[in-house]
């Protein structure tokens, strides 16, 4: 049986798709949103916790 004779029999499953998404998105987003608004002192002091 293939995989997409399983996901048909799933009643509403195009909404754990646009779920998903929207997630992904609002993820994006604010991480985004995180990089824009930081300052530049805030950024180099990240960079550096790998080697510290």
């Amino acid at each position: 049986m293939k995989f997409i004779n399983y996901l048909e029999k799933i009643s509403n499953v195009s909404f754990y798709g646009l779920t998903s998404f929207l997630i992904f998105f609002i993820f994006f987003c604010a991480v985004f949103i995180y990089v824009l608004r930081a300052s530049k002192k805030e950024m180099n002091e990240c960079s550096r916790i790998p080697l510290d």
